[in-house]
């Protein structure tokens, strides 16, 4: 199962580690919607210090079926695929420890079902059900993706909102444009993880 609350690993030294990914703090990051590689669609990451973290560079077009995050250095973290099922688009994630696209076999995964059925409310409010678990085995609903306004937020099973997306805004409470986006995760949780789920949606609502 893709956990949002990782378990500690150990080293080979013997060492207890814990996942580079996982928030010690509350933490805030921005998503910028373009990529640096030119003329490529796609988005980049950064931390609150201003370091690149995350990228994703679509070299083929918006709302392809595969799109890769990635970290600074190229390394693919998630493998996102486009798939549909009768009635219901879904996109699933696919975690990549071997840091390449090349094998999803036996990974741990994320899946996001939209239903065509689903009626935008007045205030805008939609929600998308996440299942995880590994290659379709002993999936489970873990975590739901809401969305009110231009806001989004990331719950887990219990309720508790564990991430939330916001339009970015400056120090004097000016918005910058649609593409410059905050990102803010709660301590103990993985962003990679959601990051994942946040270009899952804009994947479903074709903004990537």
């Amino acid at each position: 199962m893709v956990k949002i609350h990782p378990d500690h690993t150990t080293s080979g030294a013997g060492d207890i580690t814990s996942s580079p990914y996982l928030t010690t703090e509350k933490e805030s990051f921005t998503i910028w919607m373009k990529s640096l590689v030119f003329n490529t669609n796609g988005c980049t990451v950064f931390d609150c210090k201003g370091n690149i973290i995350y990228r994703v560079d679509n070299y083929n077009s918006k709302s392809c079926r595969e799109v890769y995050l990635m970290d600074l250095l190229g390394h693919v973290l998630f493998t996102l695929r486009s798939q549909k099922f009768g009635l219901f688009k879904t996109w699933e994630g696919y975690r990549s420890p071997s840091g390449t696209s090349d094998s999803t076999t036996n990974s741990e995964y994320f899946r996001v079902k939209s239903n065509i059925f689903q009626v935008p409310s007045k205030d805008s409010y939609s929600s998308y059900r996440v299942l995880t678990g590994s290659c379709r085995k002993n999936e489970q609903y873990h975590y739901k993706i809401v969305t009110r306004g231009s806001s989004l937020g990331i719950e887990d099973i219990c309720g508790r909102v564990v991430a939330e997306v916001k339009r970015k805004q400056s120090r004097k409470g000016l918005e910058f444009g649609d593409d410059v986006l905050t990102m803010v995760v709660e301590s103990q949780v993985d962003h990679s993880f959601i990051i994942g789920l946040v270009l899952t949606h804009r994947l479903i609502n074709r903004k990537l």
